[in-house]
């Protein structure tokens, strides 16, 4: 049986979920999470929210993401965007936090609203939460404070820009305490880069290109228990490559080795590699190493002599 999910669409709605009372704007709301009552939220239900959400808390309860659950006994950011669904496993207790919710029709405008995809955050799971300092956290406040402001003041034709400025901010101090996150976290990363390193040979060597085609990020991503999104960018910030980099460059490897070591032909390559098509493959191999297939295999080079 489906679980039935609620679809929460604008900010008046989610205050009539929360029981909060009327909101101070249309489009934004800044919301203490110890003033509200947690147990209006059914945990049988999904909440689907057409809103942006980052919120701060430190809790002790469990929530469900998709289809994993995870439990948050200390403070974290977390982040969700439009369409991702949410739902209490169990009773939670809010110990301290706050959570800024806004609808894409705030930012859709603004610079904001062009560039927000750049926040790949929003995409993480629960389990890839920030954890801030008490200092951070301090920070991270004092910007929501100022919305919160600005929300509770007279609307005018400053606010939009103000609030909006100040969401901005907030995110690029996310993003900062995320580089730091990755970066004292370098061990357990590097583990996680071997890993993908070794699945990513594993899936060469097995030989089940044929059958399943050339992996894509989401495949590596499940495997190691991430998201798509936060595998990306961890990989990207310990080798300066992206997922889908590495993946051509371990392609273009093989490829290599079977040009320079086997008379089998370009066709037959291509569907080794997992190509449907033998032009798709030409062409990318051409893009990598700035030769086409038979150019590389009548050059007679090593298979590391052409880059």
């Amino acid at each position: 049986m489906e679980r039935k999910v609620i679809n929460v669409r604008t900010i008046s709605e989610l205050h009539r979920l929360y029981e909060c009372g009327a909101p101070k704007h249309p489009l934004v709301s800044v919301i203490d999470l110890r003033s509200i009552n947690h147990s209006v939220l059914d945990p049988g239900i999904g909440y689907q929210m057409d809103l942006y959400l980052v919120s701060c808390k430190r809790f002790k309860g469990e929530i469900m993401y998709g289809r994993s659950q995870y439990d948050f006994e200390e403070g974290s950011v977390m982040f969700t965007a439009p369409g991702q669904v949410l739902s209490v496993v169990q009773e939670v207790k809010v110990e301290e936090g706050w959570a800024l919710f806004f609808h894409p029709d705030l930012i859709n405008t603004s610079g904001l609203g062009r560039l927000i995809h750049q926040y790949s955050f929003f995409l993480y799971d629960l389990n890839e939460a920030l954890h801030v300092s008490e200092e951070e956290k301090a920070i991270l406040y004092d910007c929501v404070s100022k919305i919160e402001r600005e929300c509770a003041g007279r609307i005018d034709k400053h606010t939009q820009h103000l609030i909006v400025s100040n969401i901005e901010l907030l995110l690029s101090y996310c993003e900062r305490f995320y580089d730091r996150q990755f970066l004292t976290r370098e061990k357990v990363n590097n583990d996680i880069v071997q890993q993908f390193e070794f699945m990513l040979n594993e899936y060469f060597t097995r030989e089940i290109l044929q059958q399943d085609g050339l992996p894509d990020v989401k495949y590596f991503a499940s495997r190691l228990n991430l998201s798509a999104k936060y595998l990306a960018d961890l990989l990207h910030k310990f080798t300066g490559k992206s997922t889908q980099e590495h993946i051509h460059l371990r392609l273009v490897q093989e490829a290599k080795n079977l040009l320079w070591s086997t008379n089998r032909s370009i066709s037959e390559i291509s569907y080794d590699l997992g190509f449907e098509h033998a032009s798709h493959f030409s062409r990318l191999f051409k893009t990598k190493t700035g030769f086409t297939p038979g150019e590389f295999r009548n050059n007679k080079q090593e298979p590391d002599g052409i880059n």
